[in-house]
């Protein structure tokens, strides 16, 4: 289960910008882990462009945190509405972020931890990906199928996710897959590419996921492919002979 509420105090400098100006820059970010698996920064007003924010009156009360205030963010003749926010006052026994300003990480053109670009969400420290290559038997199947079947796989352990299991091309049957246009962002592991498969006349949407380019700490799942089981109950994965899911 995600933990819920935790704060950490991180001295590496973190940036973000939006329509060419940077917002923040800051050595002095605190981590917020809200509830579920939001995580969000929040920043010292000092180390914020507060003359981008438009202090619009606007409030929002919750039973966990307090009333937070929202900024809109005006850089030229661009705006984007309720996109940063502050609390004045914390709920006790709550993480102390008072008078510290948060943005909307996905309404934001960029973010930088150091220099690395970060994408979809804050790097959580606590957070792991362990790749481990294994020659037991990965299989699967979809709608009775064998679609890829594997001694060469490589076994992703993530904190909080299931295991993901990444196939070599040359061992699944690429006839049966076919490139789509969607992309998704994981900040532990790059930019995702995707594949629909079609078995027995149907097709399943998105069911295949790969890293071209993964970040250079993941360097052993570039271009292994991972099958999206939960998708539907038609795609169904075996290892050592054991549906797993």
């Amino acid at each position: 289960m995600a933990q819920k509420w935790s704060q950490i105090e991180t001295n590496r400098r973190v940036r973000t910008t939006f329509a060419g100006e940077t917002l923040v820059d800051s050595a002095k970010t605190i981590l917020v882990r809200e509830s579920g698996y939001q995580l969000d920064y929040y920043f010292p007003e000092a180390d914020v462009r507060m003359d981008l924010l438009q202090d619009v009156g606007y409030t929002e009360t919750t039973g966990y945190k307090g009333t937070a205030h929202f900024y809109n963010v005006k850089v030229g003749d661009q705006i984007i509405e309720n996109a940063a926010w502050k609390f004045p006052e914390t709920i006790a026994n709550r993480p102390d972020v008072r008078g510290r300003i948060a943005f909307d990480f996905g309404k934001m053109d960029s973010w930088f931890e150091e220099d690395l670009e970060v994408f979809g969400h804050p790097r959580d420290p606590f957070h792991r990906v362990d790749v481990y290559p294994s020659s037991r038997q990965v299989k699967v199947v979809i709608d009775g199928e064998t679609v890829a079947d594997s001694t060469n796989a490589h076994f992703l352990y993530e904190t909080n996710t299931k295991t993901r299991y990444y196939i070599p091309q040359d061992d699944v049957r690429m006839d049966l897959l076919t490139a789509v246009e969607t992309h998704s962002y994981c900040p532990y592991k790059g930019e995702a590419s995707y594949h629909s498969a079609t078995v027995n006349g149907k097709t399943y949407d998105n069911a295949v996921w790969y890293y071209p380019e993964p970040l250079p700490e993941q360097p052993w799942i570039k271009d292994l492919l991972a099958f999206w089981d939960e998708k539907d109950k038609a795609i169904e994965i075996y290892v050592d002979g054991e549906l797993v899911g």
